[in-house]
């Protein structure tokens, strides 16, 4: 499936700002057999004094710009041709956790694709008794790896609730498990650290989510959004298999993947430090089109 995807961050200051640093992840990503990306643009405005690109640890193109002037506002905008081609289906080959705590045990290397990054606790993601227990329950001892991440994934959906004013950038997996409520930010977390109290490794995936609008409706433009979900080591017979667990479903061709890291901290669309007096306003919007439908 190919896509354009168009992206427009928008903060606004109350009072002007001296100076500023920012690092913005928000291109996709190159990944060798399933997303291609044709073409993309990144522009700031005001232009800033410095800009450097660049890769990060897990190999996710990083933007750091920086700012000396006084402004008033702070805009990202970025546009896309990507295609994507996940494959079809899934074959179940993963082994039980006994096994798979035995293969990671003896796999040597930190390069950033090794499972001993996403076992621990990281920054916005700790390991809780209770989140462990619930994701214990949701297959049962028995099952695989394979079966322990999807079942925690249906789980999620099922028993907790979409919403966006439930929760914060910087909710606990703990607190947000505890509501049963938050945005896919909570559920990616929560199911992380279900999944590292089972000893499964798992990752926090960033990107971008085609949605359809209602039959007989018409899309509205800006209408998409950033989206988050889960990717977890099933043991080296499969590999790392992604999971949405806000639409309880596998990612599939309308998940279009910006980057991965152990949680949000770690691939957050934008993070910075700049000096200021007040508050700011921050807007999003984001279209991702179909190109049969452009």
């Amino acid at each position: 499936m190919n896509y354009d995807v168009r992206l427009r961050l928008d903060y606004v200051y109350d009072a002007p700002v001296a100076g500023g640093r920012h690092l913005v992840r928000v291109t996709p990503a190159n990944l060798p057999g399933r997303q291609r990306v044709v073409a993309t643009t990144l522009t700031f405005l005001p232009v800033p004094a410095e800009r450097v690109s660049g890769k990060d640890f897990f190999g996710n193109s990083v933007d750091t710009v920086a700012y000396r002037e006084t402004h008033d506002r702070f805009e990202v905008l970025m546009t896309a041709r990507v295609s994507v081609d996940r494959g079809q289906g899934v074959v179940d080959v993963s082994p039980g956790l006994p096994e798979l705590w035995r293969e990671i045990a003896g796999i040597r290397t930190l390069d950033p694709h090794s499972p001993h990054h996403f076992l621990g606790a990281s920054t916005r993601v700790t390991l809780d008794p209770a989140i462990t227990a619930f994701a214990r329950e949701a297959a049962g001892a028995d099952a695989s790896v394979f079966g322990h991440v999807a079942a925690l994934c249906n789980a999620i959906h099922d028993e907790f609730a979409y919403d966006a004013a439930a929760t914060e950038v910087d909710t606990a997996p703990a607190d947000a498990f505890r509501l049963r409520r938050g945005v896919c930010q909570d559920f990616a977390h929560v199911m992380i650290a279900g999944l590292r109290g089972l000893g499964i490794p798992a990752g926090y995936v960033s990107g971008y989510l085609r949605t359809l609008p209602p039959p007989g409706q018409a899309r509205l433009e800006g209408a998409d959004a950033m989206h988050a979900w889960v990717s977890a080591y099933c043991g080296g017979g499969l590999g790392w298999v992604e999971f949405d667990p806000t639409n309880r479903i596998m990612a599939g061709a309308d998940h279009i993947t910006v980057g991965y890291g152990r949680d949000y901290a770690d691939v957050a669309p934008i993070v910075g430090v700049l000096r200021a007096a007040g508050g700011h306003q921050a807007t999003q919007a984001v279209d991702v089109v179909a190109l049969e439908q452009a």
